[in-house]
Protein backbone atom coordinates (compact mmCIF):
# COMPACT_ATOMS: atom_id res chain seq x y z
CA UNK A 1 0.00 0.00 0.00
CA UNK A 2 1.33 3.48 -0.91
CA UNK A 3 1.16 6.21 0.78
CA UNK A 4 0.03 8.85 -1.64
CA UNK A 5 1.69 12.35 -0.88
CA UNK A 6 1.62 15.62 -2.60
CA UNK A 7 3.55 19.33 -2.95
CA UNK A 8 2.42 22.27 -1.09
CA UNK A 9 5.30 23.75 -3.08
CA UNK A 10 8.14 22.54 -4.96
CA UNK A 11 10.47 22.15 -1.94
CA UNK A 12 7.76 20.85 0.27
CA UNK A 13 6.48 17.25 -0.13
CA UNK A 14 3.94 16.01 2.76
CA UNK A 15 1.92 12.80 3.01
CA UNK A 16 -1.52 13.19 2.32
CA UNK A 17 -2.67 11.68 6.03
CA UNK A 18 -0.66 14.24 8.30
CA UNK A 19 -0.29 12.27 12.05
CA UNK A 20 -2.05 15.07 14.32
CA UNK A 21 -0.59 15.55 18.03
CA UNK A 22 -2.98 17.59 19.43
CA UNK A 23 -3.43 14.21 21.81
CA UNK A 24 -0.32 14.32 22.91
CA UNK A 25 -0.75 17.46 24.92
CA UNK A 26 -2.55 16.14 28.05
CA UNK A 27 -6.05 17.42 27.39
CA UNK A 28 -7.30 13.98 25.95
CA UNK A 29 -5.80 12.04 28.85
CA UNK A 30 -2.46 10.70 30.37
CA UNK A 31 0.24 10.36 27.72
CA UNK A 32 2.77 7.93 28.08
CA UNK A 33 5.54 10.25 26.62
CA UNK A 34 8.17 7.32 26.01
CA UNK A 35 5.76 5.18 24.29
CA UNK A 36 4.33 8.32 22.05
CA UNK A 37 7.90 9.53 20.85
CA UNK A 38 8.76 5.64 20.17
CA UNK A 39 5.70 5.34 18.13
CA UNK A 40 6.32 8.31 15.69
CA UNK A 41 8.64 6.11 14.00
CA UNK A 42 6.36 3.46 13.11
CA UNK A 43 4.53 6.52 11.03
CA UNK A 44 7.55 7.64 9.68
CA UNK A 45 8.10 4.12 8.21
CA UNK A 46 4.56 3.42 6.82
CA UNK A 47 4.98 6.44 4.92
CA UNK A 48 2.85 9.65 6.98
CA UNK A 49 5.99 11.44 6.94
CA UNK A 50 4.13 14.90 8.22
CA UNK A 51 3.30 15.95 11.66
CA UNK A 52 1.23 18.75 12.70
CA UNK A 53 1.73 20.71 16.12
CA UNK A 54 1.45 23.88 17.21
CA UNK A 55 3.57 26.37 19.73
CA UNK A 56 0.21 26.05 21.95
CA UNK A 57 0.47 22.35 22.62
CA UNK A 58 2.14 21.85 25.78
CA UNK A 59 4.96 19.95 25.64
CA UNK A 60 4.45 18.61 21.96
CA UNK A 61 7.11 20.63 20.00
CA UNK A 62 9.80 18.95 22.19
CA UNK A 63 8.13 15.25 22.20
CA UNK A 64 8.57 15.96 18.14
CA UNK A 65 12.08 17.51 18.57
CA UNK A 66 13.15 14.40 20.94
CA UNK A 67 11.99 11.91 18.23
CA UNK A 68 13.89 13.78 15.10
CA UNK A 69 16.98 14.07 17.05
CA UNK A 70 16.66 10.52 18.58
CA UNK A 71 15.82 9.68 14.42
CA UNK A 72 18.95 11.24 13.45
CA UNK A 73 21.28 9.44 15.81
CA UNK A 74 20.46 6.13 15.32
CA UNK A 75 19.65 6.44 11.40
CA UNK A 76 21.00 9.53 10.00
CA UNK A 77 20.46 12.52 9.01
CA UNK A 78 18.94 11.03 5.24
CA UNK A 79 16.15 9.45 7.67
CA UNK A 80 15.33 12.44 10.46
CA UNK A 81 15.03 14.80 7.19
CA UNK A 82 12.15 12.89 5.81
CA UNK A 83 10.53 13.56 8.90
CA UNK A 84 8.02 17.31 7.97
CA UNK A 85 6.61 19.33 10.70
CA UNK A 86 3.83 21.38 10.48
CA UNK A 87 4.27 23.28 13.74
CA UNK A 88 1.34 26.70 14.67
CA UNK A 89 2.27 30.63 15.87
CA UNK A 90 -0.67 31.44 18.02
CA UNK A 91 0.19 34.25 20.52
CA UNK A 92 -2.73 34.31 23.77
CA UNK A 93 -5.84 36.05 23.31
CA UNK A 94 -4.83 38.38 26.43
CA UNK A 95 -1.82 39.46 24.79
CA UNK A 96 -2.58 40.75 21.60
CA UNK A 97 -2.76 43.78 21.91
CA UNK A 98 1.17 44.27 22.92
CA UNK A 99 2.11 41.57 20.66
CA UNK A 100 5.34 43.03 18.58
CA UNK A 101 7.95 41.98 16.30
CA UNK A 102 10.23 40.73 19.16
CA UNK A 103 7.87 38.63 20.26
CA UNK A 104 7.05 36.83 17.23
CA UNK A 105 10.75 36.27 17.05
CA UNK A 106 10.44 34.72 20.36
CA UNK A 107 8.12 32.16 19.41
CA UNK A 108 9.67 31.35 16.42
CA UNK A 109 13.35 30.80 17.95
CA UNK A 110 11.14 28.88 20.89
CA UNK A 111 9.92 26.24 18.02
CA UNK A 112 13.21 25.91 16.51
CA UNK A 113 14.63 25.01 20.05
CA UNK A 114 11.82 22.63 21.18
CA UNK A 115 12.24 21.16 17.87
CA UNK A 116 15.98 20.77 17.13
CA UNK A 117 15.23 22.33 13.82
CA UNK A 118 17.29 24.73 11.76
CA UNK A 119 14.13 25.99 9.63
CA UNK A 120 10.34 25.12 10.21
CA UNK A 121 9.42 23.89 7.61
CA UNK A 122 5.74 25.29 8.05
CA UNK A 123 4.46 27.55 10.17
CA UNK A 124 0.56 27.87 10.59
CA UNK A 125 -0.44 31.29 11.81
CA UNK A 126 -3.42 32.86 14.16
CA UNK A 127 -4.78 35.63 15.38
CA UNK A 128 -7.75 35.35 18.01
CA UNK A 129 -9.54 38.70 17.21
CA UNK A 130 -8.49 40.80 14.24
CA UNK A 131 -9.91 44.19 15.72
CA UNK A 132 -7.32 43.74 18.60
CA UNK A 133 -3.38 44.53 17.74
CA UNK A 134 -2.00 44.23 15.19
CA UNK A 135 -2.06 40.99 13.37
CA UNK A 136 -0.62 42.42 10.23
CA UNK A 137 2.51 43.51 11.62
CA UNK A 138 2.75 40.00 13.56
CA UNK A 139 2.77 38.59 10.00
CA UNK A 140 5.17 40.95 8.37
CA UNK A 141 7.49 39.78 11.26
CA UNK A 142 6.60 36.37 10.86
CA UNK A 143 7.82 37.03 6.77
CA UNK A 144 10.64 38.21 7.72
CA UNK A 145 11.86 35.19 9.58
CA UNK A 146 11.18 33.35 6.70
CA UNK A 147 13.46 35.67 4.44
CA UNK A 148 15.98 34.94 7.13
CA UNK A 149 15.95 31.12 6.40
CA UNK A 150 13.92 30.40 9.83
CA UNK A 151 10.67 29.46 8.10
CA UNK A 152 10.45 27.47 5.31
CA UNK A 153 6.53 28.03 4.23
CA UNK A 154 3.98 30.55 5.78
CA UNK A 155 0.55 29.29 6.55
CA UNK A 156 -2.85 30.43 8.10
CA UNK A 157 -5.60 28.30 10.20
CA UNK A 158 -9.17 28.52 10.62
CA UNK A 159 -9.76 31.52 8.87
CA UNK A 160 -12.13 31.92 5.72
CA UNK A 161 -10.53 33.18 2.12
CA UNK A 162 -11.34 36.73 3.70
CA UNK A 163 -8.36 37.75 6.49
CA UNK A 164 -6.45 35.31 4.03
CA UNK A 165 -6.54 37.72 1.35
CA UNK A 166 -5.44 40.74 2.84
CA UNK A 167 -2.76 38.98 3.81
CA UNK A 168 -1.43 37.59 0.46
CA UNK A 169 -2.43 41.24 -0.97
CA UNK A 170 0.24 42.69 1.30
CA UNK A 171 2.67 40.28 -0.16
CA UNK A 172 3.23 37.26 1.72
CA UNK A 173 3.16 33.60 0.38
CA UNK A 174 0.33 31.73 2.02
CA UNK A 175 0.32 28.45 1.13
CA UNK A 176 -1.70 26.72 3.39
CA UNK A 177 -5.15 26.95 5.18
CA UNK A 178 -5.58 24.35 8.05
CA UNK A 179 -9.85 24.43 8.88
CA UNK A 180 -11.95 21.69 10.29
CA UNK A 181 -13.22 19.99 7.13
CA UNK A 182 -15.91 16.63 7.52
CA UNK A 183 -18.42 14.88 6.03
CA UNK A 184 -20.26 16.74 9.04
CA UNK A 185 -18.46 20.22 8.17
CA UNK A 186 -18.37 21.32 4.50
CA UNK A 187 -18.15 25.31 5.46
CA UNK A 188 -14.66 25.01 3.55
CA UNK A 189 -16.41 24.14 0.72
CA UNK A 190 -18.51 27.21 0.05
CA UNK A 191 -15.85 30.10 -0.10
CA UNK A 192 -12.48 29.41 0.73
CA UNK A 193 -11.83 26.51 -1.16
CA UNK A 194 -12.31 27.90 -4.36
CA UNK A 195 -10.47 31.07 -3.66
CA UNK A 196 -7.83 28.72 -2.63
CA UNK A 197 -7.53 27.14 -6.17
CA UNK A 198 -7.27 30.60 -7.84
CA UNK A 199 -4.67 31.43 -5.47
CA UNK A 200 -2.66 28.87 -5.23
CA UNK A 201 -3.52 27.93 -1.15
CA UNK A 202 -4.09 24.27 -0.36
CA UNK A 203 -6.27 22.87 2.90
CA UNK A 204 -4.97 20.71 5.57
CA UNK A 205 -8.31 19.48 7.34
CA UNK A 206 -8.67 18.47 11.12
CA UNK A 207 -11.60 17.22 12.56
CA UNK A 208 -11.83 14.64 9.49
CA UNK A 209 -13.22 12.20 12.12
CA UNK A 210 -14.77 14.54 14.28
CA UNK A 211 -12.66 13.60 17.41
CA UNK A 212 -13.47 9.89 17.26
CA UNK A 213 -17.47 10.47 16.53
CA UNK A 214 -16.96 9.30 12.84
CA UNK A 215 -15.41 5.29 13.76
CA UNK A 216 -17.56 2.27 14.16
CA UNK A 217 -17.30 2.65 18.01
CA UNK A 218 -20.35 5.30 17.39
CA UNK A 219 -22.61 3.22 14.84
CA UNK A 220 -25.71 2.27 16.78
CA UNK A 221 -25.45 4.38 20.06
CA UNK A 222 -27.65 6.58 22.07
CA UNK A 223 -27.01 10.46 22.17
CA UNK A 224 -24.59 11.12 24.81
CA UNK A 225 -25.47 14.36 25.56
CA UNK A 226 -22.42 16.72 26.36
CA UNK A 227 -20.75 15.16 29.43
CA UNK A 228 -17.21 13.82 27.75
CA UNK A 229 -13.88 13.43 29.13
CA UNK A 230 -12.24 16.08 26.88
CA UNK A 231 -12.87 19.49 25.39
CA UNK A 232 -12.19 17.61 21.62
CA UNK A 233 -15.24 15.31 22.07
CA UNK A 234 -17.40 18.43 23.28
CA UNK A 235 -16.25 20.10 20.48
CA UNK A 236 -17.32 17.95 18.04
CA UNK A 237 -20.77 16.78 19.70
CA UNK A 238 -21.33 20.46 19.01
CA UNK A 239 -21.07 20.26 15.09
CA UNK A 240 -23.05 16.82 15.12
CA UNK A 241 -25.89 18.80 17.18
CA UNK A 242 -25.58 21.97 13.89
CA UNK A 243 -25.29 19.04 11.42
CA UNK A 244 -28.87 17.43 12.84
CA UNK A 245 -30.38 15.32 15.67
CA UNK A 246 -28.42 12.23 16.46
CA UNK A 247 -30.88 10.45 14.12
CA UNK A 248 -28.90 11.75 11.18
CA UNK A 249 -25.66 11.46 12.68
CA UNK A 250 -26.69 7.85 12.71
CA UNK A 251 -27.94 7.45 9.72
CA UNK A 252 -24.43 9.10 8.58
CA UNK A 253 -22.59 6.27 10.39
CA UNK A 254 -24.87 3.60 8.64
CA UNK A 255 -24.32 4.87 5.04
CA UNK A 256 -20.16 5.45 5.82
CA UNK A 257 -20.12 1.94 7.21
CA UNK A 258 -22.57 0.44 4.31
CA UNK A 259 -19.62 1.83 1.66
CA UNK A 260 -16.52 1.05 3.98
CA UNK A 261 -18.42 -3.00 4.36
CA UNK A 262 -18.30 -2.84 0.75
CA UNK A 263 -14.90 -1.96 -0.22
CA UNK A 264 -13.46 -4.17 2.70
CA UNK A 265 -12.54 -0.96 4.81
CA UNK A 266 -13.62 0.71 8.02
CA UNK A 267 -16.52 3.31 8.50
CA UNK A 268 -13.24 5.83 9.11
CA UNK A 269 -11.00 5.70 6.17
CA UNK A 270 -14.64 6.15 3.98
CA UNK A 271 -14.73 9.63 6.02
CA UNK A 272 -11.34 10.46 6.01
CA UNK A 273 -11.27 9.29 1.46
CA UNK A 274 -14.69 12.06 1.31
CA UNK A 275 -12.32 14.64 2.25
CA UNK A 276 -9.17 14.13 0.87
CA UNK A 277 -11.17 13.07 -2.51
CA UNK A 278 -12.72 17.32 -2.32
CA UNK A 279 -11.33 20.43 -4.24
CA UNK A 280 -7.94 21.88 -2.80
CA UNK A 281 -7.76 19.68 -0.17
CA UNK A 282 -3.88 18.92 0.35
CA UNK A 283 -3.98 16.80 3.46
CA UNK A 284 -6.35 15.06 6.02
CA UNK A 285 -4.85 15.17 10.40
CA UNK A 286 -5.72 12.17 12.03
CA UNK A 287 -5.43 12.67 15.75
CA UNK A 288 -3.11 9.95 17.25
CA UNK A 289 -1.33 9.35 20.54
CA UNK A 290 0.26 6.04 19.57
CA UNK A 291 0.46 3.50 16.40
CA UNK A 292 -2.25 1.29 17.90
CA UNK A 293 -4.66 2.05 15.04
CA UNK A 294 -2.13 3.23 12.37
CA UNK A 295 -3.47 -0.21 9.80
CA UNK A 296 -6.90 1.41 9.84
CA UNK A 297 -5.25 4.64 9.36
CA UNK A 298 -3.65 3.20 6.14
CA UNK A 299 -6.44 1.95 4.70
CA UNK A 300 -7.94 5.32 3.61
CA UNK A 301 -5.12 4.44 0.66
CA UNK A 302 -6.67 0.84 -0.46
CA UNK A 303 -10.10 2.89 -0.90
CA UNK A 304 -11.68 4.90 -4.41
CA UNK A 305 -14.79 5.90 -3.86
CA UNK A 306 -17.26 5.87 -6.64
CA UNK A 307 -20.20 7.27 -7.93
CA UNK A 308 -22.69 5.58 -5.66
CA UNK A 309 -20.47 5.40 -2.83
CA UNK A 310 -20.41 9.52 -3.25
CA UNK A 311 -24.27 10.21 -3.99
CA UNK A 312 -24.81 7.77 -0.69
CA UNK A 313 -22.92 10.47 1.33
CA UNK A 314 -24.28 13.46 -0.43
CA UNK A 315 -28.04 11.85 0.51
CA UNK A 316 -27.42 12.14 3.40
CA UNK A 317 -25.34 15.68 4.09
CA UNK A 318 -28.42 16.87 2.22
CA UNK A 319 -30.77 16.42 4.41
CA UNK A 320 -28.33 18.27 7.15
CA UNK A 321 -29.34 21.69 8.50
CA UNK A 322 -25.45 22.61 9.11
CA UNK A 323 -22.68 24.31 10.21
CA UNK A 324 -23.49 26.92 8.03
CA UNK A 325 -21.22 30.22 7.32
CA UNK A 326 -18.14 31.10 6.98
CA UNK A 327 -15.22 28.47 8.30
CA UNK A 328 -15.10 29.32 11.87
CA UNK A 329 -17.22 31.46 12.21
CA UNK A 330 -19.37 30.03 14.76
CA UNK A 331 -16.35 28.85 16.73
CA UNK A 332 -15.08 32.87 16.78
CA UNK A 333 -18.18 33.49 18.59
CA UNK A 334 -16.31 33.47 22.12
CA UNK A 335 -19.86 34.11 24.09
CA UNK A 336 -21.40 31.17 22.00
CA UNK A 337 -21.60 27.37 22.69
CA UNK A 338 -18.59 26.60 20.70
CA UNK A 339 -16.35 29.47 21.60
CA UNK A 340 -16.69 29.16 25.36
CA UNK A 341 -15.02 25.60 25.71
CA UNK A 342 -12.03 27.33 23.68
CA UNK A 343 -8.88 28.08 25.51
CA UNK A 344 -7.30 31.13 24.77
CA UNK A 345 -4.14 31.91 26.31
CA UNK A 346 -1.86 28.69 26.28
CA UNK A 347 1.22 30.34 24.95
CA UNK A 348 2.55 32.23 28.38
CA UNK A 349 5.56 34.50 27.58
CA UNK A 350 7.38 33.66 24.14
CA UNK A 351 10.55 34.04 26.32
CA UNK A 352 9.27 31.77 28.28
CA UNK A 353 12.38 28.61 29.21
CA UNK A 354 11.76 25.85 27.12
CA UNK A 355 10.67 22.75 29.57
CA UNK A 356 13.05 19.68 28.77
CA UNK A 357 15.42 18.89 26.34
CA UNK A 358 14.49 17.80 22.96
CA UNK A 359 17.35 16.49 22.44
CA UNK A 360 16.81 13.61 24.89
CA UNK A 361 15.34 10.95 23.30
CA UNK A 362 12.33 10.71 25.57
Amino acid sequence: MTVETTLLRPDHPMSRVIKGCWQLAGDHGPVDRAAAIADMEAFLDAGITTLDCADIYTGVEEMIGAFIADLRRRRGSEVADQVCVHTKLVPDLARLAEIGPADIDAIIDRSLQRLGLEQLHLVQFFWWDLTTGDALRALEALKRAQERGKVRHIGVTNWDYGPIEHFVETGVDIVSAQVQYSVLDQRPAGTLAPWGAAHDLQLLCYGTLAGGFLTDSWLGREDPGFSFENRSLVKYRLIIDEFGPWSLFQSLLEALKAIGDRHGVSLAAVASRWVLDQPQVAGVIVGARYARHLAKTLEVFALELDEADRARIDAVISQSAGPRGPVYGLESDRTGRHGRIMKYNLNTRPDAPVSGDASAPG
